[in-house]
């Protein structure tokens, strides 16, 4: 099964000096929110950044992984992005849901 830890650790991989959190969107380890920050984004564009993770988790993608949100940015940029996540599957169209939910789901 997947896990934000072993999420954040592949990210990692790809970006040694990154802050990165998982979130496990549903609590059923195949929907995942991954926020990651680091000083190499800059003057890259959203898609550029997303790629590098995106190519890194292509063998795990339909299975074990369904989905990945990713919110790539520098440190200036999350400075001012909020405290949200975007649930691409809930509600049909998709909510903003608090970045809290991680903390709640490992105390559950």
């Amino acid at each position: 099964m997947v896990t934000t830890d072993w999420l954040e650790e592949e990210v990692r991989k790809v970006i040694p000096t990154c802050d990165v959190e998982a979130i496990d969107l549903n609590g059923t380890q195949d929907h995942f929110h991954i926020r990651i920050i680091d000083e190499s984004f800059e003057g890259m564009r959203p898609l550029q950044r997303q790629k590098l993770i995106l190519n890194h988790f292509k063998p795990y993608i339909p299975r074990p992984i369904h989905a990945i949100d990713l919110k790539c940015m520098t440190p200036a940029q999350a400075e001012t992005a909020g405290d949200t996540v975007f649930h691409p599957h809930a509600g049909g169209t998709g909510i903003h849901i608090k970045r809290i939910q991680k903390h709640q789901n490992r105390s559950e």
